[in-house]
């Protein structure tokens, strides 16, 4: 008769800082619920030790619109989604707003104008 091991004593998992990234960057975009035309979809990359991860979030936003709503939103949606899906805690998430996408300047040339 086999002798069973206790769950504890069986080992561990590991889910690899990749992974937790594009758990983030996904969670980014349910928040935003679009990205903007001609924008980059959010990007994370993610710090994790132990069973914390530090997520930092860089995304592009149409503007004009509240961007420290927005922001929040997203650091909510990361922390929680991380946490359900990862079973981390998440005591910080940055987000860093690379770029915003005006309507009015929208399908003109990029370059300066004078």
């Amino acid at each position: 008769m086999a002798t069973q091991v206790a769950p504890a004593e069986r080992g561990a998992t590991r889910i690899a800082d990749r992974v937790v990234a594009k758990i983030a960057a996904y969670a980014a975009r349910e928040a935003l619920g679009a990205v903007p035309e001609d924008g980059a979809p959010p990007h994370a990359t993610v710090s994790v030790h132990h069973d914390t991860a530090r997520v930092r979030i860089s995304l592009e936003l149409d503007y004009p619109a509240d961007i420290g709503a927005q922001c929040g939103a997203v650091r909510h949606q990361v922390a929680e989604r991380v946490r359900t899906l990862a079973g981390m805690e998440v005591p910080e998430v940055a987000v860093q707003v690379e770029r915003l996408h005006s309507a009015q300047t929208r399908g003109t040339d990029r370059g300066r104008i004078r």
